[in-house]
């Protein structure tokens, strides 16, 4: 067991492992250790210790960690609404519906026991209708480290930084696959630069945040929701 511990401590994600904690087990599968490696050790200790936690233990293959909230802000301009409606075609990858201010949201993050990456799927509310699913795979992967893929062949390359203790995903370009060859989308042809941001409010809470501008529209879309730490 020592030596799990000392190989835990050198990967800078040692704040995870509290033994007098009894929601958290020493078992070297609970650990996840692919965020901080990406962030490097001295980025990663920058964050609160409820983020580390977050993104530092690894669901048991096949296992899933449920998070529920609600969604607390969106706007959009008349060019993200446009986006947001085509994007509908493949997938829905992005809010579209304004009644889903104060409704119920839901994330659940899933561990993708055939590939080295994870499973997302976030539910939000809608005042009639079915709610606003959307579906994406994190893959560990690519020039940048994390890709997120959203089907069809579309996905995004991203960077993962540390600003002001808030953890953000950055894009840094959009892929396309087609028969087997992917090709990256020049900036022209994008929807814009993408931010995620993951801010911890204390007391088991945390905003998730969503940004996307473009160089010629200006502000397309921005989402904020409000999530609870999932219950062991």
């Amino acid at each position: 067991m020592s030596s799990v511990i000392t190989e835990i401590t050198n990967s800078s994600v040692e704040v995870i492992i509290m033994p007098n904690d009894p929601t958290l087990h020493l078992d070297f599968e609970t650990v996840d250790t692919r965020f901080s490696e990406l962030l490097g050790a001295s980025m990663w200790k920058e964050l609160p210790i409820a983020v580390r936690r977050r993104f530092g233990k690894r669901v048991k293959g096949g296992g899933s960690v449920t998070y529920q909230g609600s969604v607390a802000v969106m706007k959009m301009n008349w060019a993200g609404k446009l986006l947001a409606h085509a994007a509908r075609l493949v997938g829905a990858p992005l809010p579209f519906d304004m009644s889903s201010v104060g409704q119920p949201a839901v994330v659940i993050v899933t561990e993708d026991i055939a590939g080295n990456g994870q499973f997302w799927i976030r539910q939000y509310g809608r005042a009639s209708g079915f709610p606003h699913v959307v579906h994406s795979s994190k893959r560990f992967a690519g020039s940048t480290g994390l890709e997120e893929y959203i089907g069809y062949g579309i996905g995004m390359a991203l960077n993962v930084e540390v600003q002001d203790m808030d953890l953000f995903f950055k894009s840094d370009h959009y892929f396309l696959t087609l028969l087997g060859h992917r090709f990256r989308l020049p900036r022209c042809l994008s929807p814009g630069a993408l931010v995620i941001g993951h801010h911890d409010m204390g007391q088991g809470q945390f905003r998730f945040s969503l940004r996307l501008k473009n160089q010629l529209f200006g502000d397309l879309l921005e989402q904020d929701a409000i999530f609870q730490d999932a219950k062991d």
